[in-house]
């Protein structure tokens, strides 16, 4: 048996020699990410934020802060290991300190982990509707298992979840904690939200809206009755959203909106 890399040593040198702030390295047989505290961020967007969810009464849309720099590392070391602990596949954490951290690749050398939305847009592309629809069960399922564990990600969408050479989800991108400033009901209710808006236009080009509609009743029925609560008044607050053009010509972003609330509407 080989000797453990030192990932300490290792995260000392690529932080002071990596050129950008998040990297994938080698080390021995395996692959390892560093991360690399970023410059730290204004809080100006949040006070936007917090006046239109106030303006909307719209909980779900009430600002997350992610202050950057080495708060953001802490944090997202803090909440890997807590979602490791609580059986949430994430990225092994093998070294941290103030300025950044080392995590262990999720896929093995040679092998392709595409995001989730990756892989839906790789199957609605294809016209492969099944594996499309399947994709987004699965991510459905992912989540589904997060919020049994009494907790939540970051941001639910399609990108932050990573389809694993075996065929597992894992999760990743946990640069701030909506726990810590939002009720876990209304954290899960903008998981909801997050996924919704990420994946339904893929539902949407295969046809499976209709389908996936039963599918997403039955998912929120399985949550709890605080965060059903909150999820319904969030819908019916949004529910101008059914006036919008359903016109390609409009952009991809309106879109996704558009899809989602198709998607929500059951």
């Amino acid at each position: 048996m080989s000797p453990r890399p030192d990932y300490a040593a290792f995260l000392r040198q690529q932080l002071a020699e990596q050129p950008h702030n998040v990297m994938r390295h080698a080390l021995g047989e395996e692959a390892v990410w560093v991360k690399r505290a970023g410059a730290p961020h204004g809080r100006g967007r949040y006070r936007a934020m917090a006046v239109l969810a106030g303006l909307l009464r719209l909980p779900v849309l009430s600002p997350v802060p992610n202050p950057g720099g080495p708060q953001a590392i802490a944090t997202e070391v803090r909440r890997l290991r807590d979602l490791a602990a609580r059986g949430v596949r994430v990225p092994e954490v093998l070294a941290a300190q103030e300025d950044g951290f080392a995590m262990r690749h999720l896929g093995r050398p040679g092998e392709d982990t595409p995001s989730l939305i990756n892989a839906m847009d790789d199957a609605a592309r294809a016209h492969d509707a099944p594996a499309a629809f399947a994709l987004w069960e699965q991510g459905l399922d992912a989540l589904a298992h997060v919020h049994r564990q009494g907790t939540c990600l970051s941001q639910a969408f399609a990108r932050n979840m990573v389809r694993c050479p075996d065929g597992e989800m894992a999760c990743i991108d946990f640069e701030d904690d909506p726990a810590a400033v939002l009720p876990l009901a209304v954290c899960h209710a903008r998981d909801a939200l997050c996924y919704a808006h990420s994946t339904a236009i893929y539902l949407q080009q295969i046809g499976r809206l209709a389908e996936a509609r039963e599918r997403w009743a039955a998912w929120v029925a399985q949550g709890s009755p605080e965060m059903q609560a909150v999820l319904k008044d969030s819908v019916r607050r949004l529910r101008w959203l059914r006036h919008l053009p359903a016109s390609r010509k409009l952009g991809r972003d309106l879109q996704r909106v558009r899809a989602a609330h198709d998607l929500l509407i059951t």
